[in-house]
């Protein structure tokens, strides 16, 4: 049964980043904004629904380390794993409005979350009202500024679609990612178990790559449809979604307060989160301009291994 679930989890996560593909390129050409703008907030707040929800409940019923701990978990995936294997596909090129805002964005983003844990380990309500205000700011930077500033490539097949099927493919899209995610986690966590393997190499390996399962989904797929610029957009936007919305809309609902177990758990992994997130911004430039290749794909998965190797040891 095991088996199954991690088939259908695998095939619902395919229907839904190509439904939600879908859904991003018809809105980018309807409302005539950038796929890049798309990715980094469309794509971005469907794949990092799950880590919203995870994080609310588990603050909710009194486990706030497993609500920040999710989240550095969930954004060092998305680099080192999701970045790293998507380059390891194909090259991506990278647009100016990466180091002049979307970048910058997610590393202040990174070290506001830094410091307020490391001021008095406790995210406080009015510290999530900043986080959340930033996001609000960064967004309709986006919309307004970023609109015009990027010019996309547009593929021949590009299909502008009706409202009512972009709100559909979008719904059913994020729906079939945050299912799939579920039922592949669940079914290897499953598997797993009756191999008899421990539970801290499962919680190291299979859950946190799970939350960034969604992520992986949608920008393989952007990559193969040729909407590259939907899959770095989707990651770089995710990672600040998961910081400033998910632990801003979490803090702002009961304060995260981190006990000592989990503070010496955050605080080793905010500095693998601050060190790969920054890292990608030299890859951009070299050792050629604006672009990211296989080499840096590597380098990336290479560096999210080690991290799992020392979790573990």
């Amino acid at each position: 049964m095991d088996i199954v679930y991690i088939a259908l989890g695998l095939l619902l996560l395919v229907l839904g980043g190509n439904w939600l593909l879908k859904a991003a390129v018809g809105l980018s050409l309807k409302l005539n904004i950038p796929k890049v703008v798309i990715g980094m907030t469309v794509v971005s707040f469907a794949t990092s629904a799950p880590e919203l929800i995870v994080s609310i409940k588990s603050a909710l019923n009194g486990a706030p380390g497993l609500a920040v701990g999710n989240v550095i978990g969930s954004n060092i995936a998305n680099i080192g794993l999701v970045l790293g294997i998507t380059l390891i596909l194909s090259t991506i090129e990278v647009e100016k409005n990466f180091y002049k805002t979307d970048w910058p964005v997610m590393m202040v983003a990174s070290g506001l979350l830094y410091f307020f844990i490391a001021f008095d380990n406790t995210i406080e309500q009015y510290e999530g009202i900043i986080l959340f205000s930033m996001l609000v700011v960064f967004l309709v930077y986006l919309l307004r500024f970023q609109k015009t500033a990027v010019v996309d490539e547009m593929p021949e097949d590009d299909e502008e679609l009706p409202l009512y099927k972009v709100v559909l493919f979008l719904s059913i899209g994020g729906f079939c990612l945050w299912l799939g995610s579920e039922w592949l986690i669940d079914g290897a966590t499953n598997l797993a178990k009756s191999m008899g393997v421990s539970d801290a190499i499962i919680g190291v390996t299979v859950v946190s790559v799970g939350t960034s399962v969604p992520e992986l989904a949608a920008s393989i797929i952007a990559v193969l449809k040729k909407e590259k610029a939907i899959s770095l957009g989707n990651l770089i936007g995710s990672n600040v979604f998961n910081i400033l919305a998910v632990l801003g809309i979490t803090s702002i609902i009961t304060p995260i307060k981190l006990g000592a177990d989990a503070l010496s758990l955050v605080n080793n992994d905010i500095y693998w989160m601050l060190a790969i997130s920054f890292i990608i911004l030299p890859f951009a430039f070299f050792p050629k301009k604006l672009r990211l290749n296989w080499v840096h794909g590597i380098i990336l998965l290479v560096a999210y291994t080690v991290f799992v190797y020392l979790k573990l040891s």
